[in-house]
C-alpha cells in the first residue's frame, strides 16, 4: 500500500500563536494528503493542551484528517481526540482503551525492538511506531532504527508501522521503500526549505512515485 504522511505539530502552537498555525495548517492540509495530525506539546499545563486539541480538531475534521493526542489519553479523552500516541512510559495500553473506547487509533512506541512491537500488537494496537532513524531536531531518543527493521516487520506482521525520527523528503526514500506504512515528520514539513505547503507535496510526490515503482 502507498505510504501516507502522519503529521507532527510543532512546539509553539498554542495560546497567541494558534491562529497563525491553524491558518498554515488548512493550507497544508489543501496540499495533499496526510493521514492525520498529532498535537505534541510538552510541559504545557493540561486546560492549554486540551483547548488547544478542540481548535485543532474542528480543522482536522473539517479536511477528514484524524487528530491524535501525544502522550496523554486522559486528555485525549477529554478533547475528543481520534486517538493518541503513546510511548513505553506512558499510560498503559489498555488503560488508555478503557479511556478512549474501542473505536479510537491507539499507536505505541517500540523505538527499534520487533519484541515491544509484537506486544503491542498482540493486546491491539493500532500502529507500532520505529524509530529513530535519523537524528531529529524535535526529539533527542536514545535508540537507533534500521530500514531493515521495517523490511523485517512487514513479511512477519499486519499492524501498520510508523517510521520515526529525522525524516526529510531527501532521507526518507529508503525508509518507504523498506516498508513504513506512515511517515511521522514534523521538522521535515514545518522547516521545508520551500515551506510547508511544498513540503507536503513534496512527501507526496514520493510516495507516489515509489507506489507506481513497485
Amino acid at each position: 500500500p502507498r505510504c501516507r504522511l502522519y503529521l507532527i505539530t510543532q512546539s509553539d502552537v498554542y495560546g497567541d500563536k494558534f491562529p497563525h498555525f491553524a491558518n498554515s495548517l488548512k493550507s497544508v492540509l489543501d496540499a495533499g494528503d496526510v493521514a492525520c495530525v498529532q498535537l505534541r506539546l510538552k510541559n504545557i499545563e493540561d486546560e492549554i493542551i486540551i483547548e488547544t486539541a478542540e481548535r485543532l480538531r474542528l480543522i482536522c475534521h473539517d479536511h477528514d484528517v484524524a487528530l491524535i493526542m501525544n502522550d496523554r489519553a486522559d486528555l485525549a479523552a477529554k478533547s475528543d481526540c481520534d486517538g493518541v500516541h503513546i510511548g513505553q512510559n506512558d499510560t498503559p495500553y489498555g488503560e488508555a482503551r478503557e479511556l478512549l473506547g474501542d473505536d479510537a487509533i491507539i499507536g505505541v512506541t517500540c523505538h527499534a525492538s520487533t519484541h515491544l512491537a509484537m506486544e503491542a500488537g498482540e493486546v491491539g494496537a493500532d500502529y507500532v511506531a520505529f524509530g529513530a532513524f535519523f537524528h531529529s531536531t524535535t526529539k533527542q531518543s536514545r535508540f537507533s532504527a534500521k530500514p531493515d527493521l521495517l523490511a523485517q516487520w512487514q513479511e512477519t506482521m499486519l499492524v501498520p508501522c510508523v517510521a520515526i525520527g529525522g525524516i526529510t523528503v531527501k532521507n526518507c526514500r529508503p525508509i518507504i521503500e523498506a516498508g513504513a506504512d506512515f511517515i511521522a515528520v514534523s521538522a521535515g514539513v514545518w522547516d521545508h526549505s520551500g515551506g510547508p505547503i511544498s513540503g507536503v507535496k513534496a512527501f507526496n510526490n514520493i510516495f507516489e512515485s515509489i507506489a507506481t515503482e513497485l
